[in-house]
């Protein structure tokens, strides 16, 4: 544990989504009085669940990779991660169908998933998939240290990192190329090639405008993904625990409407009943644009610019529901793909509607990788398809909505799966919903889109231009995804160590696991 603070700096975090509870922890346990404050009734932000059929879902995220970033932040707080969650590895880590005949499983070894693959598509798909990975590793390694953990990485920072030694493989990341277009230098088969596009999905983006280095994604996950006892809204239920454990105070279905600024500093937080907490800085753990948009006050809008509506990434259309299948050898997770991909995120991207040809992934949450789930009795699925995210100025209405469900339906049933669906078991979240859900997105779930090389540069970092504010989440550096909010938080909370160490008198203490406060 760190040595004992000098003075005690008084700190409010507003939002539990995972970034904010990551830096409630690792501020508390360095000390700090830290008061976290969310309008919901639970921990978890978009990590959420519903309930359907009188059973809880997961309605959010529903894949844990990168466990070390937290191993890190549980070692932080001296303890482990195994204390507190229960993780099994996946060992088949989706399976993917194009119709009642084409099914494709990828696994966590990636000699067995290369074997898949020459049975699926040929020798030649085999050899191009080792090469993809090979090139994937590689694009990962370059950017660990350089980006991923960088507090606030540019182009100039990352050549910097790189030296002499490392410009080959810094160019080798290929920024300026398409992941779709790369995607051919490994991919004839075109369902292999619409396989790996997909990934750039994880981050709302369209595999035809984002960057080649997405292709570090299928390395993360070929890195492990496992399976949470008890869901995915188990993470930040245990992470909000141990943060109080550590003397963090949380606050629920607490609304924050303003950031309270004096003397050109952040002192303070209103809360929707007109009660202030006065602080000497605040964290927000909320959608960059909400921010920006003014719902927290003109002079916390000032300190970032507004993102354009433009540059929004993916939302989605989702079904939460309790239902009996057959005829589809379900996984945990599965991926039913649409005959015409580019069709799809024109769709989305160009004319801002719903796709006439969705790709709809499903995850069935009473399943493993092995697929056992009780016989006829119902079971709980997530369904998702992408759509744009235009929730607050063009929702779509209920016979569009209508039209997307039958559409999503039917290619399941195209593919071999039989979903028998009803109502009263089935929640539908719209991007509309998803807007009310994180204001100012419009329903968008991971930020800003990651299209172009520049895009990755121009998320908001931790610090903002107002003294004493900092942010964390999804949309912010250093991307969307659990991990990556996760690390975002322990950002914000080491940037707001280093500043606090510059200007108060307290013992400065290194942060673990890689960040510190130099």
């Amino acid at each position: 544990m760190p040595p004992p603070l000098l003075t005690t700096p008084r700190v409010t975090v507003i939002g539990a989504g995972i970034g904010g509870l990551v830096a409630a922890l690792e501020l508390a346990v360095h000390g700090f009085d830290v008061t976290l404050v969310e309008r919901a009734a639970t921990p978890g932000g978009k990590i959420r669940q519903t309930s359907v059929g009188g059973a809880e879902l997961d309605a959010g995220p529903t894949v844990f990779t990168m466990r070390w970033v937290f191993e890190e932040i549980f070692a932080a707080a001296g303890t482990s991660l195994n204390q507190h969650l229960d993780l099994r590895p996946a060992h088949i880590l989706a399976r993917h169908a194009w119709s009642d005949r084409d099914r494709l499983d990828l696994f966590a070894d990636t000699n067995q998933s290369a074997d898949a693959i020459g049975r699926f598509a040929g020798p030649d798909e085999a050899r191009g998939y080792l090469a993809f990975c090979e090139r994937a590793a590689s694009i990962y390694r370059t950017l660990e240290r350089s980006f991923i953990r960088a507090p606030q990485p540019t182009p100039v920072s990352l050549v910097r990192h790189a030296g002499l030694g490392g410009l080959g493989g810094l160019w080798g990341i290929a920024p300026f190329f398409s992941l779709w277009g790369e995607l051919g230098r490994y991919f004839k088969d075109p369902r292999l090639h619409q396989l790996f596009g997909r990934y750039a999905t994880y981050c709302g983006s369209s595999p035809f405008q984002a960057p080649a280095t997405l292709m570090l994604i299928a390395h993360v996950e070929q890195e492990g993904v496992w399976l949470v006892e008890g869901g995915m809204h188990r993470i930040p239920v245990a992470i909000a625990a141990l943060a109080q454990a550590r003397g963090a105070t949380l606050r629920y279905e607490t609304e924050a409407t303003g950031i309270l600024v004096d003397a050109g500093r952040v002192n303070g937080v209103r809360l929707a009943g007109g009660e202030i907490l006065r602080c000497d800085a605040v964290i927000v753990n909320a959608d960059a644009a909400a921010i920006a948009d003014g719902l927290l006050g003109d002079l916390a809008a000032g300190a970032l610019p507004l993102p354009s509506g433009s540059s929004r990434s993916l939302s989605a259309v989702t079904w939460a529901l309790s239902a009996p299948t057959d005829g589809f050898p379900l996984l945990r997770h599965n991926v039913f793909f649409s005959g015409n991909y580019q069709a799809e995120f024109d769709d989305i991207f160009r004319r801002g509607g719903l796709p006439s040809e969705p790709t709809v992934y499903v995850c069935a949450q009473d399943r493993d990788d092995r697929g056992l789930a009780p016989h006829g009795a119902p079971e709980r699925l997530f369904c998702l398809v992408n759509a744009p995210a235009n929730g607050d100025f063009r929702p779509f209405t209920q016979t569009e909505i209508e039209q997307c469900t039958e559409r999503s339906f039917a290619l399941l049933q195209r593919c071999g799966l039989h979903v028998r669906r009803t109502p009263e078991a089935t929640v539908v979240t719209t991007p509309a919903v998803f807007n009310e859900l994180y204001p100012a997105t419009g329903g968008a779930l991971y930020g800003q889109a990651t299209h172009g090389w520049k895009a990755s540069f121009s998320r908001p970092a931790a610090r903002t231009g107002l003294q004493g504010l900092y942010l964390a989440g999804g949309s912010v550096h250093p991307g969307a995804g659990v991990p990556m909010a996760a690390l975002s938080g322990r950002m914000a909370a080491a940037c707001l160590l280093a500043d606090h160490a510059s200007t108060s008198r307290f013992v400065q203490v290194a942060m673990p696991g890689g960040m510190s406060m130099r």
